[in-house]
């Protein structure tokens, strides 16, 4: 922890993100606090928070006298004066500016010590965002996890002109402080590091297949089953390096001119969307889904990430 004394976290939001957040910070010793805007978003976080922690205890990771204890952290409220005396806020709402805007002037009018407010937003620049906080602007910063944040250990700490740098750094520890890897932006830029790196790619695979190169679900089995599990151990510039930057250079001027360089989302999307197929939500997308392959996906897409679970739980 980072002080013999206990901080106080509000989490504002009780979807995925809020929620699973939430698992973090209490399975982690902090007492935190759940904004919800009415009772019934309060009981469905709640459900959604025991059903977080009963997998944990399925697969041998938080006993139940643990999950008890950490249940004994949280809080849920309807009213912004329970949150007076927080020291950390991670604001969840969805990405609508105003929304956004308005829980900022709420917190300022009735949290008194708050040393940062964390967006998890995917898409907004913490440059727009911290116009929001209209007494201490540089109190914003932007904390992106990828879901489920309770097991993915990676987050995009995201920092503007106006970031005060003790707002980043006490979102910084309280996020290592849960086992997390924060990786640092030194500057605002569209998709931040891991959704540019991420579209990058599904750009190219998509190229492929509309130019007849490949089917979709070979392009899955060849990211599977070639270099995407070395990235699980080693970093794509340490990769490089071991390859030889020569090489590097060889195959890049012969190679990139061939590759895509679209600005604007492909046919291949676009299509689909027209359609109605949205993917796993319609049943369709690329892929046919059913409510086994959804299941099957939802247990691969979790399976790398516990080797990760490494939370500090309380001894009971």
């Amino acid at each position: 922890m980072l002080n013999t004394k206990p901080q106080k976290i509000a989490v504002i939001g009780t979807g995925m993100m809020g929620m699973s957040l939430t698992a973090l910070f209490t399975g982690n010793g902090y007492d935190t606090t759940v904004l919800a805007t009415k009772a019934a978003s309060a009981e469905r976080g709640r459900r959604s928070y025991d059903e977080m922690y009963a997998v944990l205890e399925g697969r041998g990771l938080v006993s139940r006298a643990q999950a008890a204890a950490c249940a004994g952290n949280l809080h849920f409220t309807l009213s912004y004066v329970d949150l007076q005396d927080v020291d950390a806020v991670f604001e969840c709402a969805v990405e609508d500016k105003a929304v956004k805007f308005a829980i900022y002037q709420q917190i300022e009018a009735h949290c008194k010590r708050f040393r940062f407010v964390a967006s998890t937003t995917s898409a907004m620049a913490p440059e727009t965002l911290c116009e929001g906080l209209q007494s201490c602007p540089g109190k914003l910063v932007v904390a992106h996890p990828f879901n489920p944040p309770h097991l993915v250990p990676f987050v995009e700490l995201v920092k503007c002109a106006c970031t005060e740098e003790a707002a980043a750094s006490a979102a910084y520890e309280i996020l290592e402080s849960c086992g997390r890897k924060v990786c640092v932006m030194k500057k605002s830029a569209p998709g931040f590091i891991a959704n540019r790196l991420q579209h990058a790619l599904l750009r190219e695979a998509i190229y492929m297949v509309e130019q007849g190169l490949a089917d979709p679900r070979d392009i899955d089995k060849a990211l599977m089953y070639s270099f995407m599990p070395r990235y699980t151990s080693v970093g794509l510039f340490e990769h490089q390096d071991a390859a030889g930057l020569d090489m590097v250079q060889s195959i890049e001027d012969h190679l990139l001119r061939d590759l895509s360089d679209a600005k604007e989302t492909p046919a291949f999307v676009r299509e689909r969307v027209a359609r109605g197929d949205l993917g796993q939500k319609t049943g369709r997308g690329t892929y046919d889904w059913t409510d086994a392959s959804r299941a099957d996906f939802k247990a691969r897409a979790a399976a790398p990430y516990w080797q990760y679970f490494n939370w500090d739980l309380p001894q009971v």
